[in-house]
């Protein structure tokens, strides 16, 4: 190959492939906790309408106060249920994790995505295509969710305030007085 046919080729899987694009914004979801901010970097590419009810339900406000109802110490915390969890309106402890939002739930997203430190995962009941707005965030490696839950995201910064998350007394990891998110937003705050 000549030098002119190597630089049109080159040229032409730029313009194929186009130019690398810095990540928006809006592919992160901001979490205050009581302790700082957990920034996630959304997959929108491996569970599109898990990140899309995410977004939706966070840009109305909707997981702003909401419990952390379950967690569980060296596995995960789980929050998000805006039906019950919401600890400044119509918070129902023994209820907290059964509801759901007013959002249809979500066929599954399976992925190859593994759980790891740090993982955000969607909660569901036994069916798998009952996903709808609550997830959780891994404190360690839970392999054995493998394909078996849809992943959204990953926390890449402030582990340390997920850590700081009270833990569950109870067998199923059941918080009385639980932390909350305190607001959550669309973007790296």
């Amino acid at each position: 190959m000549k030098l002119a046919q190597i630089a049109t080729a080159f040229v032409l899987a730029i313009a194929a492939f186009g130019p690398a694009k810095a990540q928006s914004t809006e592919e992160f979801l901001t979490i205050q906790l009581k302790d700082g901010p957990v920034v996630v970097q959304l997959m929108p590419d491996v569970a599109p309408k898990h990140v899309a009810q995410i977004k939706d339900l966070a840009a109305k406000g909707e997981y702003d106060n909401v419990a952390f109802h379950r967690v569980i110490e060296g596995f995960m915390a789980q929050t998000g249920d805006v039906q019950f969890g919401d600890m400044e309106n119509g918070f129902e402890p023994g209820r907290a994790g059964t509801g759901g939002s007013n959002l249809p739930d979500l066929p599954a997203e399976f992925s190859d995505k593994p759980f790891v430190r740090g993982t955000v995962g969607m909660a569901r009941s036994q069916d798998p295509n009952s996903a709808n707005s609550q997830f959780f965030i891994m404190f360690g490696d839970g392999s054995f969710l493998n394909s078996q839950y849809t992943v959204v995201g990953q926390v890449v910064a402030g582990m340390e305030n997920v850590d700081k998350i009270k833990r569950g007394e109870g067998g199923n990891g059941e918080v009385s007085d639980p932390d909350r998110m305190v607001k959550v937003t669309v973007g790296r705050n």
